[in-house]
C-alpha cells in the first residue's frame, strides 16, 4: 500500500495465535526523506524490527499507548513488527508491561534469533516469527480471561466493566488489578481506546458523528480529540497523510 513514501503491509496469525497476536506487518520509508506521523493509541501491544538510514538494525517492545505520538519515520526505513492483543502479555511473552505505558525498551539484539536478513522477505519473516511464538505460548490459559478479551475485542470496548464481570464469573476488582498488574491501565480504560480505534473506520469514511455507544457528539468529539490531538474533522481529513493508522486501515 504506497502512499506518500509509505508502504506497508499486512498479515494475520493462524487460528492457533489469533487469541494473542492481532497481526504480523511491514512499513517502509524507501524515500530519502523522513516521513512526519502522527503514532495514534489502537490497544495493541509491539514488538518491532528495524533499521535505517539513521540507525543500525535493532528490536524494540513498545507498551500500550493512551496518547496522541508525533514521531517521525527515517529515510530508508524498514521495519517488520508483530501486533499482540492483551492475552499475549502473560501467556506468550511472559512479562508485566505496566511500566511502559507509552513507553518502549529496546530488546537484545539477536530477540527471537531474528537479524537484518529476515527484513528482506515479509512471508518468511511471519512464518519464522510465528514459530518461535508457538513454541512460547503457554497452555494453562485461565479460560475466565480467554473469555474476558474474546468479549472486549468481540464488542470493541462497548460492553460495561460490570457487565465483562457478570458474563466471565471474575469481579470487577479482580479485572482492574489484573489490568493494572499486567497493563498499566484499568479495563475502562482499555476499553475507550477500543471505541476510538473502532470509530477510526467511520472518521475515515466521513461520517464525523458518534456510532460506537459515545454518550452524545459532545463527548464523542472529545474522546477523538484526547486519543488524536485534533477534532474528527481534522482527522478525517487527515492532511499529508500524517495520520499512520489511518493508512493502515482498509478501503471502504
Amino acid at each position: 500500500m504506497p502512499k506518500n513514501d509509505v508502504d506497508y503491509k499486512l498479515r494475520k496469525p493462524d487460528s492457533s495465535l489469533s487469541d494473542f497476536v492481532e497481526s504480523f506487518w511491514m512499513l517502509a520509508n524507501p524515500s530519502d526523506q523522513e516521513k512526519k506521523v502522527v503514532v495514534l493509541p489502537d490497544g495493541r501491544i509491539d514488538i518491532f524490527f528495524s533499521y535505517s538510514s539513521t540507525e543500525p538494525f535493532h528490536s524494540t517492545l513498545m507498551g500500550l499507548g493512551t496518547e496522541p505520538d508525533a514521531t517521525a519515520i527515517p529515510p530508508k526505513t524498514v521495519m517488520f513488527a508483530v501486533s499482540f492483543r492483551l492475552l499475549a502479555i502473560e501467556y506468550l511473552l511472559g512479562i508485566k508491561l505496566s511500566s511502559l505505558v507509552n513507553y518502549a525498551t529496546r530488546l537484545p539484539a539477536d530477540f527471537w534469533g531474528i537479524s537484518e536478513h529476515d527484513l528482506t522477505d515479509f512471508d518468511s519473516f511471519c512464518n519464522k516469527v510465528s514459530a518461535t511464538l508457538t513454541g512460547l505460548l503457554q497452555r494453562n490459559i485461565d479460560v475466565r480471561k480467554q473469555k474476558l478479551f474474546e468479549l472486549i475485542y468481540s464488542s470493541a470496548g462497548a460492553l460495561s466493566v460490570a457487565e465483562l464481570a457478570d458474563n466471565v464469573g471474575w469481579s470487577s476488582r479482580q479485572i482492574n488489578r489484573y489490568f493494572t498488574t499486567y497493563v498499566g491501565i484499568s479495563l475502562k480504560a482499555y476499553c475507550t481506546i477500543l471505541r476510538f480505534r473502532a470509530s477510526l473506520n467511520h472518521i475515515k469514511s466521513g461520517k464525523l458523528y458518534p456510532e460506537q455507544n459515545f454518550a452524545d457528539q459532545t463527548h464523542f468529539i472529545k474522546e477523538i480529540k484526547k486519543f488524536s490531538g485534533v477534532i474528527p474533522k481534522e482527522l478525517a481529513r487527515n492532511a499529508n497523510d500524517r495520520f499512520i493508522l489511518l493508512l493502515t486501515l482498509p478501503e471502504n
